[in-house]
Parts: C-alpha cells; structure tokens; sequence
C-alpha cells in the first residue's frame, strides 16, 4: 500500500523542480506585408488583462485557448533552437485562420516574427530571434 501511495502522490501533488531555470518565452508577433518590409508588428493572441477569479476557476475545467496558446509557445520555442517547415507552418496556419478575410487584400502577405521581451526597471526592450518569410494571406 505504502508502494502504491508513493507512486500515486507525485501525481496528485506535482513539484515544480522540473524547470531548470525560469525563462522568457518567445512572443509571436505578426504583420501585414504589401510592398517591402512590414511595419506595423502586432501581438499574436495577447492575453487578457484581467482574468476574474470565476474564469480562473472555468480555466482548470476547460481552457482549449490556452492550451492552444502553450502549444504556439512550445512552437516558437522550437523554432528559435531548430527552425522546421513543420512549426513554421503551424504558426502561419494559425495567424491566417485568425485573420478576417477583409483584413488581407489582394497582393498582402503575411508574415511573424519571434521576440523576447524583457524589462530593466521602467525600460522595455525586444529582441527579435526569428523573423518568417512572407505568407500569401489567401494561402490557408
């Protein structure tokens, strides 16, 4: 019995020790591209600014967004240690099934980018790690 509750309680009571350190993950950034370079860079599905404590409790019992979000996190992160058209493509098939189709016109591309983030006090700087080449927006 002893046996059997020493292998049932890491389950039910995880520890935290796994992570090595704890690190910034890479933000995906997207933009539109029609002539040259994109320029104006925004989110990819930011999260929300407030989380009520109703939805926090919702959230341990259904949250396929975010779990959607983990594994964009999980792709950037493959991405930034061994780029592979798989992961690329996973990421481009998301922004694009995300986008209206009024948002890209005709001869628009779609493109991301990979950022980490940090902050030093009040400062707040971006270092761009990866950055896509451009995806025809009718190409879903």
């Amino acid at each position: 019995m002893l046996r059997t509750l020493s292998l049932i309680l890491p389950v039910l009571v995880p520890s935290w020790r796994f992570f090595k350190s704890v690190e910034p993950s890479p933000r995906v950034q997207w933009a539109l591209v029609a002539d040259g370079s994109p320029t104006d860079w925004r989110e990819f599905r930011p999260g929300p600014a407030v989380v009520t404590p109703f939805e926090m409790l919702m959230r341990l019992f259904w949250n396929p967004a975010r779990n959607d979000a983990l594994f964009l996190v999980s792709l950037a992160e493959r991405i930034v240690q061994n780029p592979t058209p798989h992961s690329i493509n996973e990421v481009n098939k998301r922004i694009l099934a995300d986008l209206a189709p009024d948002q890209v016109s005709t001869g628009q591309s779609v493109q991301f980018r990979l950022v980490f983030v940090s902050r030093n006090g009040e400062a707040r700087s971006e270092e761009v790690l990866y950055v896509s080449e451009p995806v025809k927006g009718g190409a879903k």
